[in-house]
């Protein structure tokens, strides 16, 4: 077993709104929100098992130690946001909107509901309607444990590691539409995100031999993943080569139609390129980290 205490990339985990308690309740002696209705939920359990990605391949099972959030509720300066966009800002800890703190069970969030924000009026209104289904919370690892376990599995025995996170670095918890990843990409992105923090380059191509794609995750242009100081690419590097394919902006709409770069001083001919110089799935995996927090932390 191997303890980590380096800080590396960016991490998101949610909670279904069953697990997450989400809802809206009436504040007592609230001045801050006209109304006086608080958001009250949980962003966080202890103890409680997830698979992230397929632990029998490519990912791991995980869970989140009593006490992770220790340290920093008592050094951090927490938001909330809706879906992770720091434009919806809810409340904040030093603002006093924001109240979080440990119990026996998780990390539960109770927020302030300033009504004079357009859009904290809407998130009011969907979790009422059960638009809302959820909560998350960014982090980045700061201490984990990585084990092996032997599970049962019809009627098989398998091995598979677990993740136990005794440490985190909290930037913000959210109300999320969407509590559980929507596809196979995400959970890539997730388990890219923990290989980061974790540094292991054996860890790594271990479920690069089940999932290729984690390379194109964990690699920047020129740099070695097996340095353990590398990260996905951030979207500061290339803005402009960060949205992710199919959505608005898309860098890779133009790239339908290859071009031949011309042949080498040495008469070598080139790969194939297109119209931005970059293959489109490389693209697409750094749309993917942008969006869903790979990067690198700013400490």
């Amino acid at each position: 077993m191997r303890t980590l205490t380096r800080t590396t990339a960016e991490e998101r985990r949610h909670l279904p709104l069953s697990t997450a308690g989400v809802a809206i309740r009436a504040a007592e002696g609230d001045t801050v929100a006209a109304g006086g209705e608080r958001f009250i939920g949980y962003a966080a359990k202890f103890n409680s098992r997830t698979a992230i990605g397929n632990p029998l391949k490519w990912g791991f099972y995980e869970e989140i130690a009593p006490g992770a959030f220790t340290k920093t509720l008592q050094e951090g300066d927490a938001r909330m946001l809706i879906d992770h966009d720091s434009y919806y800002v809810v409340s904040r800890v030093s603002a006093g909107t924001l109240a979080l703190a440990e119990d026996a069970l998780g990390l539960p969030v109770d927020s302030a509901l300033d009504i004079g924000l357009s859009y904290v009026s809407d998130l009011k209104a969907n979790v009422r309607n059960k638009n809302i289904t959820g909560m998350s919370f960014g982090f980045y690892v700061v201490k984990d444990d990585w084990a092996l376990e032997d599970v049962e599995l019809n009627g098989q025995t398998a091995q598979v590691e677990v993740r136990r996170i005794l440490e985190v670095r909290l930037i913000e918890v959210s109300a999320v539409t969407f509590p559980a990843y929507e596809d196979t990409e995400a959970e890539l992105a997730s388990v890219a995100s923990a290989l980061v923090s974790r540094g292991d380059q054996a860890a790594i191509e271990k479920r690069a031999k089940f999932r290729p794609e984690l390379r194109d995750l964990l690699r920047l242009v020129g740099k070695d993943i097996a340095d353990p100081d590398v990260v996905v690419p951030a979207a500061r590097e290339a803005p402009e080569l960060m949205q992710v394919e199919g959505e608005p902006g898309e860098s890779t709409r133009e790239t339908s139609t290859p071009e031949t770069a011309p042949a080498d001083a040495d008469g070598t001919e080139p790969a194939e390129t297109t119209r931005t110089g970059q293959e489109p799935r490389v693209l697409r995996m750094r749309g993917l980290a942008a969006r869903y927090g790979l990067q690198r932390s700013s400490s």
